[in-house]
């Protein structure tokens, strides 16, 4: 996913955003209550030191992390999966108030981290932070960047076998996992949240092969999104397929009111930030999506939205319970049947 396509959606109230800690050591996330500052969890660290290969060259943290800062717009969500408490996170840009987000209740109580930041990270404020490991895996740092928050303190970026901003969510838990001396509570999450998105598909085996795309409209730009986005491949995941024409991504970057053809799939799921835009647009509501009810409309500040943002370890269940009534509403052939609100 290209960077632009990032900051888009998060001005769009999309993408991603902080974390926080709770106090008393009471929030669960992934089974384990850690405090600030700390990664006990009910299970110990594994063997130390350990070395991750990245698209920078290589990391190594050389003793088990007790404060970890997540530079990447979701790494908070996943370090919070594997029972450990960041001390520093990035934060929010759009609108969605990400401190109380559902799926991480407690995310932001007493003691709060330290926030370094929304577009652009701020050195200062993270190194005050005085994190033992920094992870980047989607952050969309340059080399330049990365040099200073490894000067901080060993960084993790993401690996180079996908696209920038491309990491499937599962392998970004897995290194994160394994930087944090958790892999092995890393695969039993993944495998958790996997059984959950297979017995989705099981009992809905009409997803199968249905075109769906994920559109933006934000400050009067609208977008959708291809394979390498972790937004569209949530709905890959329950068997759903991008658009494509020749082979490649049906996908545009500035969609003009001309070709909002491409938005007239099986099912169409619309966030924007604007109410009285494009679905008041005379030709947006002559699309065959729209008249026969396939549409699922997400504004940019509901939950449905951020989660979909983060897809994350733990907002991945939370929106997977939320979506799969809209979907079996919208692919079920008949226009009268209306698709319930995201909330």
């Amino acid at each position: 996913m290209r960077f632009s396509h990032a900051v888009a959606a998060v001005l769009s109230a999309l993408t991603l955003a902080a974390c926080g800690s709770d106090d008393d050591a009471s929030t669960t996330a992934g089974g384990a209550g850690t405090t600030a500052g700390t990664t006990a969890s009910a299970d110990a660290p594994g063997p130390f030191p350990v070395t991750i290969t990245h698209t920078f060259g290589t990391t190594t943290v050389k003793a088990a992390p007790e404060r970890v800062a997540t530079a990447g717009f979701n790494e908070q969500d996943f370090a919070l999966a594997l029972g450990v408490k960041p001390v520093a996170v990035r934060e929010f840009i759009g609108d969605f108030p990400f401190k109380t987000r559902p799926w991480a209740p407690g995310a932001d109580s007493d003691p709060t981290p330290q926030y370094i930041g929304s577009t652009d990270i701020d050195i200062e404020k993270l190194a005050a932070a005085r994190p033992d490991v920094i992870l980047g895996i989607y952050s969309f740092i340059d080399k330049g960047m990365y040099g200073k928050l490894s000067g901080i303190a060993p960084t993790i970026a993401q690996t180079k076998d996908f696209g920038e901003g491309a990491v499937p969510w599962d392998r970004q838990l897995l290194d994160t996992g394994k930087a944090l001396g958790r892999e092995t509570r890393a695969k039993e999450v993944v495998a958790d949240v996997d059984r959950q998105f297979d017995d989705a598909k099981k009992a809905h085996p009409e997803f199968a092969g249905r075109k769906l795309t994920v559109a933006f409209e934000s400050g009067g730009t609208l977008f959708n999104l291809g394979d390498d986005d972790l937004r569209q491949q949530f709905f890959t995941d329950l068997g759903f397929v991008t658009p494509k024409v020749n082979g490649k991504d049906y996908q545009e970057d500035n969609i003009s009111r001309e070709r909002l053809d491409v938005l007239d799939q099986d099912v169409l799921v619309l966030i924007s930030d604007d109410e009285k835009g494009i679905l008041d647009d005379p030709l947006y509501q002559r699309l065959k999506a729209v008249k026969e009810g396939r549409v699922i409309n997400v504004k940019a500040t509901d939950a449905f939205a951020g989660a979909l943002g983060y897809n994350s370890p733990l907002s991945r269940p939370y929106l997977l319970k939320q979506v799969v009534p809209q979907l079996v509403a919208a692919v079920d052939g008949d226009p009268a049947t209306k698709v319930p609100p995201a909330q």
